[in-house]
């Protein structure tokens, strides 16, 4: 079976029973704490993996990597069905799913804006005025970096989309000018 269809399946399924909840916000934040534990600390797939290490072990260092508290019953409830249909290692991969799947439930864009250096911040919030005009009512999860690597200018990428206004990008049209 295509390992991304289950999964998004669990997701799905996650967020459906969040939102009758009302947890679904709150499940949010611990996939993305959980996706932000995994990328700090990329070990922890093959721990998930190791048949060796008892399930209680795995829920507790999931619950320890989404920043869980006591009263998250949803999340406790997932974990428990995980472990329950020898599910925990693909967390991860469920976690991913179930980020996609809430922001196209809420109409969130991943905004992610990549500068040579820092921004002035007048210059900052009118390009996310700009990025916000033509989310076309959407609302945008914003994130700023410094790329020393792009020379000059900036690059904005929204989901799958990507505007590139670096000087590294015009040297490299440049480039493929003379080579043409």
């Amino acid at each position: 079976m295509n390992e991304g269809l289950i999964p998004r399946r669990y997701a799905k399924a996650l967020l459906k029973f969040a939102v009758e909840k009302g947890a679904d916000a709150r499940m949010y934040d611990l996939a993305r704490n959980l996706r932000a534990s995994f990328e700090a600390n990329p070990e922890l797939d093959a721990t998930l993996a190791n048949p060796f290490i008892p399930a209680d072990s795995k829920i507790n260092l999931l619950t320890v990597a989404a920043g869980a508290k006591a009263d998250d019953s949803v999340y406790a409830d997932f974990l428990k069905l995980l472990k329950n249909n020898d599910r925990l290692p693909i967390a991860r991969a469920i976690a991913l799913a179930y980020i996609d799947d809430y922001r196209k439930s809420k109409d969130i864009y991943p905004v992610e804006v990549a500068a040579a250096a820092a921004m002035a911040p007048a210059e900052e919030e009118r390009l996310k005025k700009i990025i916000l005009s033509h989310l076309n009512g959407g609302k945008m999860e914003y994130t700023f970096k410094i790329d020393p690597q792009l020379i000059g200018g900036f690059t904005v990428n929204i989901g799958s989309q990507k505007l590139d206004a670096s000087v590294k990008n015009e040297l490299k049209q440049l480039h493929l000018k003379l080579l043409g």
